[in-house]
Formats: C-alpha cells, sequence, structure tokens
C-alpha cells in the first residue's frame, strides 16, 4: 500500500524551489528587477509553494482563482482549493510594473530577497466579501479579517521561481520539514497511514488523548506544528517544541509518532482552514487529519464542530486525505480517565474541561492548573517559560532534556 498521492490532478509533488545554478543565476537576475515587499503571511505562503506543500499551484491566484475559491472552493482549472493565496501591492507599485514584467519579491520584515515572479494580471478585490466568505465575518477584530483589510489594494498574480526558506532551515533545524522529507520518512519507517495532528499550542491531556485514538487505527502520528505568526499571547515555537517532544518522549510509545514544522502564518479560519490544513497535509503524505472542537477557530466565531461539518460539504473526490473527526475530550473523574462527550456520561462538574486559552491565562498569572489537564513534565516546561518572560531583562530558556523521539 503507498502513500496517498499530493493534491491535484496530476498527483506528484510541484516545489517550486530553484536549487544549485538556477538558483545562483536567478538571485543574480533578481538584483535587477522591481522589489515587492510581502508580508510574513505572503512569506509563508511563497515558502509553502517553494517546497510543493502548497502542491499544484505555481504561483499567486488571478482574479478568476480568487472568486472561484471564495465561491466555490476551486480555482478556475477546477482544482479543489479553500482559501485564496494572494499577493497585494500598493497602487504606486503595482502601477509601475506591467503584465509580463518580472518582479522580485522581499519579506518585508528581514529586507530577504524570496523570489521572483513574472506577472500574469492586476486586479482589485472586494476586501469585505472575501472576510464574508473564508471567516464568516467582517469583524477586524478577528485576526484573520485585520489582515485581509490590512492588504494593499492591488492584487498581483502570477507564476514564482522560490529562492530562498528563510529562517525555517536554520532555526528551526530538526523540526521543519519539506513535504518530499516527511513523505521519505513515512516510507522509511513502513507507515501507509498517517494522521496528521494540527497544533499552534503545547499538547495537554486532551491532544494527546486525540493522537492516541488515531494511533489504534492508523501506523503513526504526525504532529505538525506551525511555526509562523500566531496572535499576541500565544505560545512561542521553541517552547512548544520543547513540550511537544517532552510529552512524546514520556508517554508514547516509540516510534509511533515522527514531529514536523510548516512555515505558514495562521489564518483561524476555522472550517475553511481546516480544509487547508488536509491539503496541505495530503502533500505531506498524511491519509488523515485530527480534527477535534473548534478546529483552527478564534473566538465565537464558529460552532465547535464546524470544521468537522464542512467536510461532509464537499465533494467526495475533492481530497484524497480523510478526517478522523473526534468529540470535545477531556479528563473523568469517576470515568477515571479520558474520555469524550460521546464516550462519557457524567456532568460537567465531573470533567476537567480547560481550553488552551484558559491555560495560558492561568499560567501567565500564576494560578494553579487543575489535576490532569496537562502532564506534569509539560507544565514544568510551561510554567519556566511564563515565569521568564515576567523579568525584565532578555531571558534565555533553559530547555528540559528529552529522549530522542523516533
Amino acid at each position: 500500500m503507498a502513500l496517498v498521492k499530493p493534491h491535484g490532478k496530476q498527483g506528484r509533488l510541484k516545489p517550486l524551489l530553484l536549487e544549485g545554478d538556477e538558483l545562483k543565476e536567478e538571485k543574480e537576475r533578481a538584483e535587477t528587477l522591481t522589489k515587492i515587499p510581502i508580508t510574513s503571511r505572503e512569506t509563508g505562503d511563497l515558502i509553502m509553494l517553494g517546497i510543493g506543500g502548497f502542491t499544484p499551484l505555481d504561483g499567486f491566484m488571478g482574479y478568476d482563482d480568487w472568486k472561484g475559491v471564495c465561491d466555490d472552493y476551486k480555482t478556475s482549472d477546477g482544482t479543489f482549493w479553500p482559501i485564496p493565496i494572494t499577493l497585494s501591492a500598493t497602487n504606486e507599485l503595482a502601477g509601475s510594473i506591467n503584465n509580463g514584467d518580472d518582479v522580485a519579491l522581499i519579506d518585508q520584515e528581514s529586507g530577504s530577497l524570496m523570489a521572483t515572479m513574472k506577472i500574469k494580471e492586476k486586479y482589485k478585490i472586494d476586501k469585505s466579501y472575501e472576510c464574508r466568505q473564508i471567516f464568516k465575518t467582517t469583524e477586524t477584530k478577528h485576526p484573520g479579517v485585520a489582515k485581509v483589510m490590512a492588504q494593499e489594494e492591488i492584487n498581483l498574480a502570477g507564476t514564482v521561481k522560490v529562492l530562498s526558506e528563510g529562517i525555517f532551515p536554520s532555526e528551526y533545524s530538526g523540526i521543519y520539514m519539506r513535504p518530499a522529507e516527511s513523505r521519505k520518512a513515512f516510507e522509511e519507517k513502513g507507515w501507509n497511514t498517517i494522521a496528521a495532528f494540527q497544533t499552534r499550542n503545547p499538547m495537554h491531556r486532551a491532544h494527546e488523548y486525540l493522537t492516541k485514538v488515531a494511533l489504534e487505527t492508523c501506523d503513526g502520528v504526525f504532529v505538525h506544528m506551525l511555526l509562523g505568526k500566531l496572535k499576541p499571547g500565544d505560545i512561542p515555537a521553541s517552547v512548544r517544541e520543547n513540550a511537544i517532544k517532552t510529552l512524546i518522549a514520556n508517554y508514547y510509545v516509540e516510534g509511533t509518532v515522527m514531529i514536523g514544522g510548516y512555515p505558514l502564518d495562521m489564518r483561524y479560519a476555522g472550517p475553511r482552514e481546516a480544509l487547508l490544513h488536509a491539503v496541505f497535509r495530503q502533500n505531506f503524505g498524511c491519509s488523515h487529519l485530527i480534527i477535534g472542537r473548534d478546529h483552527a477557530g478564534v473566538g465565537d466565531y464558529y460552532g465547535p464542530y464546524d470544521a468537522q461539518k464542512i467536510f461532509d460539504e464537499i465533494p467526495d473526490d475533492a481530497l484524497e486525505i480523510k478526517p478522523l473527526k473526534i468529540d470535545w475530550t477531556f479528563y473523568c473523574y469517576k470515568c477515571d480517565g479520558m474520555a469524550s462527550m460521546r464516550t462519557c456520561p457524567h456532568g460537567k462538574d465531573d470533567r476537567v474541561i480547560v481550553s488552551g486559552t484558559m491555560l495560558r491565562k492561568m499560567l501567565s498569572e500564576g494560578k494553579e492548573v487543575p489535576e490532569h489537564f496537562s502532564r506534569p513534565e509539560v507544565l514544568n516546561i510551561l510554567r519556566e517559560y511564563y515565569s521568564s518572560i515576567g523579568k525584565k531583562d532578555k531571558v534565555e530558556i533553559k530547555l528540559h532534556k528529552y529522549a530522542k523521539v523516533n
């Protein structure tokens, strides 16, 4: 039995990252081109295009693709896609270039050259319309909406040649991974069925339970950690990595879990983002995606199970990867263990239910965390982090030692 095929009609990875002499020559040529600054979200999308995570896309979307994705979950050539992948520029900058021109894309935060792009189209969009379709709201307190509304006025579409993976290979060495690398690792382990677990937080007992349920039916679990930007107050990737590796080393059978990281910013698009997570996890070689309560949500913008229901609303052949839908999970004192709403008959007073937001609040305020919510080894790491960020001087967080994780 083989791994699932990459997304798209061709069924093979389509990385756009140049290498060797071709990379060197394109970098030299890029120095002569008009420079377009891009945001961290656009940089993350660009890197995913580069490594093949966004297979089969070949660049940033034009108007017909944007409209088709917003309205019908598909690009102009019929490819299933749930969230627009677009790039914007100021009126002035867009006016200085023509269709057919090549431009250089520069990460506006680091100043690094990231890619070249051949301009195929310049167009305006109705930002509010995109937000209603993708986020189900136009409220700017929603972090995803705020980013869309802050985009420049003109979208630029075109094919890209990616020249850099930014900080990710060096800053997250050993965890940042390309789809070709995860697929190779799965094959070497002899895994055919792999459940991806999306996380932007350290894993607590409910997360542990979700992944162990998946391990009952799959060959392995791929804990796939977001490495791009979160919202203020979320826990940095280095701390999350340390906490997750410590949990796996102490509480999982050796060789059943693999950790990876990917370079995107969170969009907090709830159901639509769950579909995007499924698309690129299929490209990474996963056969299943764990979908728990409030997947990729924020605030009260989505129902707790909307991200599960949306998989029933798309065509059967839209994706090869399948969702693993698991109900709200918690520790129950009467059941004397982890359980879910489907398996536990007891009341809320018998259950330990704490959200990631509540956990961060309790830890940041130095409050006690309820027993059984998280493993003690993980809590020790998180308490150390929260005590360190309260200090005035720059603090180097001491990483806990953990066993090698296969």
